[in-house]
């Protein structure tokens, strides 16, 4: 039937729109023309129950006033900076996906060795007097030395255990690189043991920040801004210099970028390096952050969660690794308070390490192309 037919109206003929169908008229519609696989269903009852479960914890948590405004804002507070550093070691992730369409595994035990070596640096530097004397040059040089030290790391893995098997299947290099993270787990625990070790407190960033009722930690304010300046120097980096220029060219289209002219193994060396400083980076913010102290498994979960945030703002994409960060700190900040809580679960706060891969498998069940990524093509597949 024609959406539109002519009936008289007013003694005249006149169209007439015909009725738009309801959403589940809608939905029985597409049930019957694309006859959806179990499989489908059972994704789609995951949803729904997904998005079930998020509405009523929420509203009960939000209608018994579990937390105050000012706790809130310190959850809030305390979720963008933890989510600073799942970004920059998620832009490692995506820099290194982008160039080579390659998970680095081994990337969180990167970010783990910069931040082991340099918490003896740190240690020395502390009893000596000179981050008493000057901390904010001491904590830069702190930053600087686990750069070199993981961009040397990342370089030398890319060059021994991923270049010889650039045109071996996907799958081989996957699992070099699984190797590749247990090698470097177990180097740290042969050369520093066991044990775990804490950086030194670093003087001013004990004090606290009062923003009304919401308290704001002066260590969470100074990582946010190293990882912002860190993340804008990338950005200018990879969108105004030459050989950022000769990353995108290569992340469009190796072949095409080698017959250019673009040096492809100088690209994939720097890429590498970049990704692995940001990561070292990392490790030593985060040490200032968490007072737990660093371990040879440190890497493990700060890796996973960074490369969920990864997919999460769309692996390949260097915007959707800051968004896909933050908003994955933000969520595990909030996650067991504001859903968890209302539904009822025990030991909700200690289940905050769940939220990261709960993420993992929602992105894939809803957007697996992430927030910022484009849908993957199949040759790229």
């Amino acid at each position: 039937m024609p959406d539109r037919a002519c009936f008289p109206v007013n003694g005249k003929p006149g169209p007439v729109t015909a009725a738009k169908p309801s959403p589940v008229a809608t939905l029985v519609h597409r049930l019957a023309l694309d006859r959806m696989s179990w499989v489908d269903v059972v994704l789609l009852l995951i949803r729904i129950g997904f998005i079930s479960a998020v509405v009523i914890g929420s509203t009960r948590t939000f209608m018994e006033g579990r937390f105050s405004a000012a706790q809130w804002g310190t959850l809030i507070s305390a979720g963008v900076a933890q989510g600073s550093i799942y970004s920059l070691i998620a832009l490692g992730y995506t820099l290194v996906y982008g160039i080579l369409r390659l998970i680095n595994f081994a990337h969180g035990d990167v970010f783990m060795f910069g931040a082991f070596c340099t918490v003896f640096l740190a240690i020395w530097t502390s009893q000596q007097g000179i981050l008493e004397r000057a901390p904010a040059i001491t904590v830069l040089s702190w930053i600087l030395f686990a750069a070199l030290i993981s961009m040397s790391i990342a370089v030398l893995v890319e060059r021994l255990a991923y270049k010889p098997l650039r045109n071996k299947p996907r799958l081989v290099m996957l699992i070099s690189a699984i190797g590749a993270s247990f090698f470097l787990q177990y180097t740290a625990r042969g050369f520093f043991s066991t044990a775990f070790r804490s950086y030194p407190t670093v003087p001013g960033l004990d004090g606290r920040l009062e923003l009304g009722q919401i308290t704001v930690p002066h260590v969470q304010i100074t990582v946010f801004a190293v990882a912002l300046a860190l993340m804008a120097g990338l950005y200018i980096l990879v969108e105004k210099t030459r050989i950022g220029r000769a990353m995108r060219a290569v992340s469009e289209n190796m072949e095409t970028a080698r017959l250019m002219g673009v040096n492809i193994e100088r690209v994939i060396m720097f890429t590498f390096g970049i990704g692995g400083a940001l990561a070292g980076a990392a490790g030593v913010i985060n040490g200032l952050y968490k007072p737990q102290g660093v371990s040879f498994i440190m890497g493990f979960f700060p890796g996973v969660k960074a490369f969920t945030a990864a997919v999460l703002g769309g692996i390949g994409s260097v915007p959707g690794a800051l968004i896909g960060g933050l908003l994955l700190g933000i969520f595990e900040a909030l996650g067991p308070n504001l859903v968890l809580t209302g539904l009822g679960i025990p030991g909700s706060n200690q289940l905050k390490d769940v939220i990261a891969f709960l993420m993992l498998v929602l992105i894939l069940i809803f957007r697996p192309q992430g927030i910022m990524g484009e849908a993957i093509e199949e040759e790229k597949a």
